[in-house]
């Protein structure tokens, strides 16, 4: 017996091919996409898709409403539930269009798959994000040893990320001749570095610290002076294995290989943050340390633009929706501080700048 239906594997297939030719979708979508037709067709035992009605799309939905999610053992979240429908819906009114679904599929029943207006308010509602402290990511840095060529790797590896901001699927695929450190620049060059939505990113090293910068300028000129790495081989490389005298895999050093996935890194500081017995975070959670801080620091509108652009965001505004909540004890500190010796003209003069540069341009 199947475990899958041949028919549906074939128009997936051809979906997923005009997701990302015609749709110019990126992988990482694609794969959400895939795994809420998944998620659909577990439900429906593997039926074809071409039974599609009202009844199914309604009873998806209460079905997967009780849901457990996979890591926290908590019922599925809203904003999944909303991703997902809103997944399957593009999908079938596709497929309503495709040769063998057209007198099939009742497109006014597809809309069967939407959420309450109460269930996209909360789908849409930002959530508190856990957000790193810069005290505890240095914290973290200094607790990590230095001995070896790995383990100064690494240690350079989470200040590095701090420093720039920098993705972690970016990070992998950086190659040396991206960094300058003189000018304390990283070039993210979309054709050789995988940048989200293969954008060029302008990042200067961040004001976190001295201290910090020195263990990535350090790293690099390890690189290049002592390992004799070359402008094309990784900032951060692969370890390398070897056999023991019982032939057991042992850690060699490093080898000049790129990481094929950020699967590595995400591996690097679970286990920094472990050893350092602090809460894990993980490496995209260091670009809200850095949003907050620049909110901090930033004095004019035009140095937050600069700091925005740093996290390769063409506007403001997304760092302000994405990475800019506000937890409720620092929500208190910015309202108890209010008063100050600026006089009502000044502030009214500040926010009217503010709300200028934010406005999307015509």
């Amino acid at each position: 017996m199947h475990s899958y239906n041949p028919k549906n594997e074939r128009i997936k297939k051809d979906y997923f091919r005009y997701l990302k030719e015609a749709d110019r979708k990126a992988q990482s979508t694609i794969d959400s996409v895939r795994k809420a037709i998944s998620r659909y067709e577990a439900y429906t035992s593997l039926k074809d898709f071409a039974t599609f009605n009202k009844e199914q799309a309604v009873g998806f939905k209460k079905h997967f409403a009780k849901t457990k999610a996979e890591r926290s053992g908590e019922p599925v979240a809203k904003s999944t539930m909303h991703a997902t429908v809103n997944a399957l819906k593009g999908f079938f009114k596709w497929l309503s269009c495709q040769p063998g679904y057209k007198s099939r599929i009742n497109v006014t029943e597809i809309e069967y798959l939407n959420l309450s207006d109460k269930d996209v308010r909360a789908a849409k509602q930002p959530a508190l994000k856990r957000v790193p402290t810069l005290e505890q990511i240095r914290s973290v840095i200094y607790s990590m040893p230095a001995e070896s060529i790995v383990q100064r790797r690494d240690r350079a590896l989470v200040a590095f990320t701090i420093v720039t901001g920098m993705r972690d699927n970016a990070i992998a695929s950086l190659r040396l001749k991206h960094i300058d450190v003189t000018h304390e620049l990283v070039i993210q060059d979309p054709s050789e570095v995988r940048t989200k939505f293969s954008k060029q990113i302008l990042t200067y090293f961040f004001p976190v610290g001295d201290d910090l910068k020195k263990i990535v300028v350090e790293w690099v000129r390890e690189l290049r002076d002592d390992m004799l790495y070359g402008n094309d081989d990784p900032v951060f490389p692969h370890t390398r294995l070897s056999n023991d005298q019982n032939l057991s895999f042992t850690v060699d050093g490093l080898k000049p290989e790129f990481w094929s996935n950020a699967a590595s890194i995400r591996k690097i500081f679970r286990q920094a943050f472990e050893n350092a017995g602090i809460r894990y975070f993980n490496p995209h959670s260091f670009r809200d340390t850095l949003a907050q801080l620049g909110k901090k620091l930033c004095r004019t509108p035009e140095e937050f633009e600069a700091w925005s652009k740093g996290l390769g965001h063409e506007h403001m505004l997304t760092t302000f929706r994405s990475y800019g909540g506000i937890d409720p004890q620092r929500q208190g500190e910015l309202i108890k501080s209010l008063e100050s010796n600026q006089t009502e003209e000044d502030k009214l003069e500040q926010v009217l700048q503010m709300v200028k540069k934010l406005e999307p341009a015509d």
